[in-house]
């Protein structure tokens, strides 16, 4: 049932995702918090740390400088003060602009499946609370705000990261993961009748 009648209130848009989205919101405003606590007890976590880790380097080391709590650990890894442009572990430097938009697409889209999401599937429900932090502190504050990601953990001498890569790159895991095991479970089991 619709709150309004043939067209939708001044300012709601009359497209897609997005407006099925809106709706979705003005018919349930008094479950919302029910329905994104999960969400947010995992996204919100994840931004935060992320941006607290992300903040603790660019106040106390200069762009690229290194540090290492003990000599021994270098050999294994360090923190490091990192400008990435690109997209997680500095892959595809590309415009900003199309990982903003990516972003906001893949944001809202979190927004709108997650709810149908049932209980249950706690690994897809994890998985899109780890992504939607990641997505957020990534794209959306470090992008929009600094203009570019700031990355800080280096392992060997390879690539360098974040927490938020981290989420991000758990979540799709996980995502996998589940999806893999439901189609386990829906598949029906030969009992060896069949020969």
């Amino acid at each position: 049932m619709k709150i309004y009648e043939n067209k939708p209130p001044i300012g709601l848009p009359r497209w897609g995702l997005l407006r099925k989205l809106m709706e979705s919101v003005l018919q349930n405003q008094d479950t919302i918090w029910q329905r994104y606590r999960f969400l947010l007890a995992v996204a919100l976590p994840v931004l935060i740390l992320d941006q607290t880790t992300k903040s603790l380097v660019r106040t106390n080391l200069a762009l690229e400088e290194t540090w290492v709590p003990w000599q021994w650990v270098d050999r294994f890894g360090r923190i490091v003060h990192w400008k990435n442009e690109g997209s997680a572990f500095d892959w595809f430097s590309w415009n900003k602009w199309v990982y903003i938009l990516l972003a906001v697409i893949g944001t809202v889209a979190i927004l709108y499946f997650f709810p149908r999401i049932p209980k249950r599937d706690w690994s897809f429900r994890l998985s899109m609370g780890l992504l939607l932090g990641g997505i957020i502190s990534n794209n959306l504050i470090d992008r929009l705000i600094i203009g570019h990601v700031t990355d800080l953990i280096m392992i060997g001498y390879g690539d360098v990261f974040n927490l938020a890569d981290v989420s991000n790159f758990a979540g799709l895991i996980i995502l996998i993961l589940g999806y893999l095991t439901e189609e386990r479970r829906k598949k029906p089991h030969n009992n060896g009748d069949e020969i």
